[in-house]
């Protein structure tokens, strides 16, 4: 149990001359062998030698910077799965920049050096992963400057070469059902639960029995630390009630076992092309959950309150996401057809012009 607390451990597997199998653990950064038993106080020490070893080392380095911020108070309250991914891109900055003295990160001509790097980024590996190992530095360095170990972040607001306009992207009727006629019943499920919740894929996934009380939905967002309550539309209560409590978490796969989030996206990834649906993500969902509250008539803070987003990005996604629709459009006609004030607009027809407009009535 204490072996699972510790971080870069590496376990290599020998087999003995008598066919018995032997792991070895080593200090994934030092190298260096870690003696005794996992857990032990011996193994612990082991650990311990090698950790203030690789400290010392790299002493006045960015790999001490990187190891600082990776141990904050403020990292460990980002999400689990943005954890994983930092810690991913921070092992590539380690093996660029690692020697880097923190003092340089002061000087201007620093921003340089990152820029290019992301340039032989894009080039390998593409122009998002090339943006993102420079957004994650970024944060770093800002978390470094507010807690006085550097003066300024510069690589702070830098333009992104990696453009991504979902303003379009959209659930649609006809993509919806599409996708339930396809479907396994699981994932049905799934697209259920986000129309009617506007919850991210990782919230949703973790949602326990226990979050659902019958009439309530209450979670606390992994990216955000938001406590939403949702209240349960009808078609939900529906779809919930019945269902036999076969997991701890109310989307499971046909076995019962929670989803691991790699295998949920493969899942949805053959349903949706089975369904002939293309360019449409499951996070899209809660784009259109927006949309279809807005539609609704809900106003921006009452969306807010349903989906945990702050009120300014709701207003964000109404203006990129309604332009998709015609509902509202449609409701502004019917509106604008029925109305008192606008009856002579409805009654207005083109006509021969009269000569010396002797027909025409006076207004007064």
């Amino acid at each position: 149990m204490v072996e699972a607390r510790l971080k870069g451990i590496n376990k290599v597997r020998k087999r003995l001359a008598d066919g018995r199998m032997r792991i070895h653990h080593y200090h994934r950064a030092t190298g260096r062998p870690l003696t005794g038993e996992p857990g032990s106080i011996e193994f612990l020490e082991a650990y311990a030698a090698a950790e203030k070893t690789m400290l010392q080392h790299h002493a006045g380095t960015l790999v001490q910077l990187i190891r600082a911020y990776t141990l904050s108070p403020e990292f460990e309250k980002r999400a689990e799965s943005t954890r994983k991914e930092y810690r991913r891109m921070l092992t590539k900055v380690e093996v660029k920049f690692g020697t880097m003295p923190i003092p340089a990160l002061d000087d201007p001509r620093v921003r340089q050096d990152f820029m290019s790097w992301r340039a032989e980024v894009a080039r390998s590996s593409g122009d998002r992963e090339a943006d993102n190992r420079l957004s994650v530095i970024s944060a770093m360095l800002s978390w470094a400057r507010d807690n006085g170990r550097v003066t300024a972040n510069h690589i702070a607001g830098f333009r992104r070469l990696h453009k991504s306009d979902r303003s379009e992207m959209i659930w649609l009727p006809e993509h919806i059902e599409a996708f339930m006629n396809v479907a396994p019943v699981e994932l049905q499920r799934a697209l259920i639960l986000a129309l009617h919740t506007g919850q991210r894929q990782g919230d949703l996934l973790r949602l326990a029995w226990t979050n659902y009380d019958g009439h309530l939905i209450t979670l606390r967002q992994g990216k955000t630390n938001r406590r939403v309550d949702i209240p349960c539309t009808a078609a939900l209560k529906r779809m919930l009630d019945p269902l036999e409590k076969k997991s701890t978490v109310i989307l499971a796969t046909k076995s019962g076992l929670p989803w691991k989030a790699r295998y949920f996206k493969s899942q949805w990834e053959a349903a949706t092309k089975k369904a002939g649906i293309e360019d449409l993500h499951f996070h899209d969902l809660r784009g259109t959950a927006v949309t279809m509250l807005a539609e609704a008539g809900c106003t921006t803070p009452q969306i807010a309150a349903i989906t945990g987003h702050s009120l300014k990005t709701v207003s964000s996604i109404l203006d990129r996401y309604l332009a998709r629709t015609r509902v509202l459009a449609s409701e502004a006609v019917a509106r604008f057809e029925n109305a008192s004030s606008t009856d002579f607009a409805n009654r207005l027809q083109t006509k021969a012009p009269q000569p010396d407009g002797k027909d025409a009535k006076s207004l007064k």
